[in-house]
C-alpha cells in the first residue's frame, strides 16, 4: 500500500505558498513559473486555502471577466479537505473523486508538511500496476522474461 508519506518522499515536500492579500495575478504568475495548478493561502503560516486553476476559469467564465488586482482570497477555495502522510493513495482518490477537487493538503496536526495532486496519485497508481505486472510476469514466466 502506497502512502502520501511516500508520494512526498519520492516528489519533495515543497510547498508553494501566498497568504490571502497577494493579488491574483501574483498568485498567477508564481504557479506558472513553478508549473503548478494550485497555489496554498497561508495565513500566519495556517492553511486558509488553496487557489487553483479551475477557480480562477469558474470565475471568468461566471463574471466574464477577472480582476487580477484583487486579493486571491476573493477568489480562493476556503473549504480545505486534507490527508495525512499515513493516508493511503486509495484514500487520497475517493476523497478528490467524491469532493471533485484534483489537490490535497498534507497536515501533520497543525503544520503543512506537502501537498499531493491528481496527477501524483496517478503516476504512482500506475508505477504500482507496472510493478505488479513485472512480478506476475516474473513469477508465471521466469526472470527473463522478455528480456
Amino acid at each position: 500500500m502506497i502512502l502520501v508519506s511516500m508520494i512526498l518522499k519520492a516528489k519533495g515536500s515543497e510547498v508553494v505558498t501566498v497568504t490571502p492579500d497577494a493579488l491574483v495575478a501574483e498568485a498567477l504568475q508564481l504557479m506558472a513559473e513553478k508549473n503548478i495548478g494550485a497555489i496554498m493561502v497561508l495565513d500566519k503560516g495556517k492553511p486558509v486555502g488553496i487557489f487553483s486553476e479551475r477557480d480562477f476559469v469558474r470565475e471568468v467564465a461566471r463574471d466574464q471577466c477577472i480582476t487580477l488586482k484583487l486579493p486571491v482570497e476573493t477568489y480562493m477555495t476556503r473549504e480545505l479537505y486534507c490527508v495525512t502522510p499515513s493516508s493511503s493513495m486509495d484514500e487520497c482518490m475517493a476523497i478528490m473523486t467524491n469532493k471533485h477537487i484534483r489537490h490535497l493538503p498534507v497536515m501533520e496536526g497543525d503544520e503543512l508538511v506537502g501537498i499531493i495532486s491528481i496527477g501524483d496519485i496517478v503516476k504512482n497508481m500506475i508505477e504500482d500496476k507496472d510493478l505488479l505486472i513485472d512480478n506476475l510476469q516474473n513469477y508465471i514466466f521466469g526472470p527473463s522474461f522478455g528480456k
